[in-house]
C-alpha cells in the first residue's frame, strides 16, 4: 500500500508502518504573474528592436502611413500606399532576382514559419520524440529562424541542453512527413544549433542533355551537371582524385563522358591528357579517339598503362622538386586523368594475383603522390565494399549514386553521410528519374550535395570525337 503525502508531511516524517511507503512530492512554486507579464513584455520589446535593427525600411514604411493617416486623413495615407505599391511592382518587373531575394523570399519565409513550421511545431517534436518530458513539464527544442530561397526552406533550430546531431539525424522521416517535404538534410552549425533544410521543388527531377562544349580551354572545375539547389555543378579535376560509385544502370557513365567533355578543349589545345582504361569493353571504346593511343581494355595492357602514368608522374616530381608545389597545365607537362571504368575488375575480380597486385599498387601510387604534378584518377566501380575497393580512402573527392543498401552510403561518402541526408540508396532505379542523379562528397566541404550529372548520348560522344579531330 502506498500513501502519498503533501511535502512537508512527507519531510517531518520519520518512521512509517512496514506495509506504508511515502512517495516525496514536492511543492509547486508558481511565478507571480508581474514576473510573467514582464518577461514576455521584454522579450517583445527585445523583437521589435531587433526587427527594427534588421529591416529599418520594411518598419518605417507602415509607421510613416499610420502617421500619415493619422495626421492629414486617409486620402493622403491611400496616395501614399499606392506609391509604395507601384514602386514594388516596378522593381519587380526591372530587377526580379533582387526583388524576390530581398522581398519575395523573406514574405514566403514568414508565411512558411506561420503556416507550416510554427502551426506543427509542438506536434512534430512531441511525436518525433524531440521534446522531452520532465516532471510534468515539456521542453521543445526551440525554433529560431526560417529561411527561403527559390528551392528550399532552411530552418535554423536550438537544441535540447544533452541532444546529438545523431538524435535528429535519427528522425529524418518524422521530419520529412511532419513538415510535408520531401526530403530533409540536417548540419550542425555551432552552439548547439542545428540547419534542418527542407526542398520545395526538385531541379533534378528531369533528365538533361549534354551541355555545351566550352569555348576556352581549361582544366579548372568543369560544368557536368546541376545542383539540387538549380546551380552548375562543376567537378573539381585537376589537384585531386574522384570515385565514383553506383549500381548497374545508375549513371556513372554520365560523370565519365561529362568531365571527357568539358575537358576537350584543353585536350585539343595539349594542356590535358585522357588516358582511358576499360576493362569492360563497354563505356569509354565508343569513344577512343578521343585518348590518342592511350586506351587500354585488356588488364595486362592496363597495368602497362597505369605504370606508364607513375613514371610520368615520377620524372615529373623529380624536376618539380625545390621548384614548385603545384602543377600548372602546359603543353610540355599537360594535366594528365586517369579514367578507370569499373576498377573492381582489374583488382578484386582479377585472377591473375601478381597482375592484380601491380595494378592496386600502381593506383595506390597515383592516389597519393599524383595530384600535386598534374596526374588525377578518376575511378568508377559499382561495388564500394573495402574488400573489393582498398584505397577508396585516398579519393579526396566522393560521389554516390544509387547503391543497393543503406550501408554503402557511408561506405563511399564516409561515415555519417546518411545520416545528414544522403539518401543514396533511396534514388529511383527508373532510369528517367534516377539516372545520373547521385550524392557528392568533396573535400572541402563535409556536407553531402544532391547533384545530377548531365547524359551524353552516343551522338554526343560521336560529336566529341569530330570536334577533338579538328585543327585547333
Amino acid at each position: 500500500m502506498f500513501k502519498r503525502l503533501p511535502g512537508d508531511e512527507a519531510r517531518n516524517l520519520v518512521s512509517t508502518t512496514p506495509d506504508t511507503a511515502v512517495v516525496f512530492r514536492p511543492a509547486v512554486l508558481k511565478t507571480p504573474a508581474i514576473v510573467t507579464f514582464v518577461i514576455h513584455g521584454w522579450r517583445f520589446l527585445a523583437a521589435l528592436v531587433r526587427t527594427t535593427w534588421r529591416h529599418p525600411v520594411a518598419v518605417a514604411v507602415p509607421v510613416a502611413i499610420t502617421a500619415t493617416w493619422h495626421y492629414s486623413g486617409w486620402p493622403l495615407a491611400a496616395s501614399l500606399s499606392g506609391i509604395v505599391i507601384l514602386a514594388l511592382i516596378s522593381w519587380a518587373f526591372i530587377d526580379r532576382p533582387s526583388f524576390a531575394r530581398l522581398v519575395g523570399f523573406r514574405l514566403l519565409a514568414w508565411w512558411r514559419l506561420m503556416s507550416v513550421y510554427r502551426r506543427h511545431w509542438h506536434g512534430v517534436m512531441d511525436v518525433s520524440g524531440l521534446a522531452k518530458r520532465v516532471n510534468g513539464r515539456v521542453y521543445m527544442p526551440r525554433l529560431l529562424r526560417v529561411t527561403c530561397d527559390g528551392w528550399a526552406d532552411r530552418i535554423t533550430v536550438r537544441m535540447l541542453g544533452g541532444q546529438a546531431v545523431k538524435d535528429w539525424s535519427d528522425r529524418i522521416d518524422n521530419l520529412t512527413q511532419g513538415f510535408g517535404a520531401a526530403s530533409c538534410r540536417i548540419a550542425l552549425i555551432k552552439g548547439g544549433r542545428l540547419l534542418l533544410t527542407f526542398p520545395r521543388t526538385d531541379p533534378l527531377a528531369s533528365p538533361m542533355p549534354a551541355l555545351p562544349i566550352p569555348d576556352e580551354p581549361t582544366v579548372g572545375p568543369v560544368e557536368i551537371g546541376k545542383q539540387e539547389d538549380g546551380k552548375p555543378l562543376r567537378l573539381k579535376v585537376h589537384g585531386t582524385h574522384v570515385l565514383i560509385a553506383g549500381a548497374t544502370g545508375a549513371g556513372k557513365g554520365s560523370f565519365l563522358w561529362d568531365t571527357i567533355r568539358g575537358l576537350l578543349p584543353a585536350m585539343r589545345a595539349g594542356l590535358a591528357e585522357v588516358w582511358a582504361l576499360d576493362p569492360k569493353l563497354m563505356e569509354l571504346s565508343f569513344g577512343r579517339e578521343l585518348f590518342q593511343g592511350r586506351y587500354a581494355a585488356d588488364p595486362a595492357d592496363c597495368a602497362d598503362l597505369l605504370d606508364e602514368a607513375v613514371t610520368v608522374m615520377q620524372k615529373r616530381a623529380t624536376r618539380f622538386a625545390g621548384i614548385q608545389r603545384s602543377h600548372t597545365p602546359t603543353i610540355e607537362d599537360p594535366f594528365v586523368l586517369v579514367l578507370v571504368d569499373e576498377v573492381a575488375f582489374l583488382t578484386a575480380y582479377q585472377p591473375d594475383r601478381q597482375l592484380r597486385q601491380r595494378i592496386s599498387a600502381a593506383l595506390a601510387t597515383l592516389a597519393t603522390q599524383g595530384r600535386s604534378v598534374g596526374v588525377g584518377v578518376m575511378a568508377a566501380l559499382q561495388d564500394p565494399r573495402k574488400e573489393v575497393m582498398n584505397i577508396r580512402n585516398l579519393f579526396p573527392d566522393k560521389i554516390a549514386l544509387r547503391l543497393d543498401e543503406s550501408e554503402q552510403v557511408d561506405m563511399v561518402l564516409g561515415d555519417g553521410a546518411r545520416d545528414r541526408g544522403a539518401l543514396a540508396d533511396h534514388i529511383s532505379p527508373v532510369p528517367e528519374l534516377g539516372a545520373g542523379v547521385a550524392y557528392m562528397r568533396l573535400e572541402t566541404s563535409p556536407e553531402p550535395i544532391r547533384v545530377r550529372a548531365a547524359y551524353v548520348s552516343d551522338a554526343d560522344i560521336r560529336a566529341m570525337v569530330a570536334y577533338h579531330g579538328q585543327a585547333a
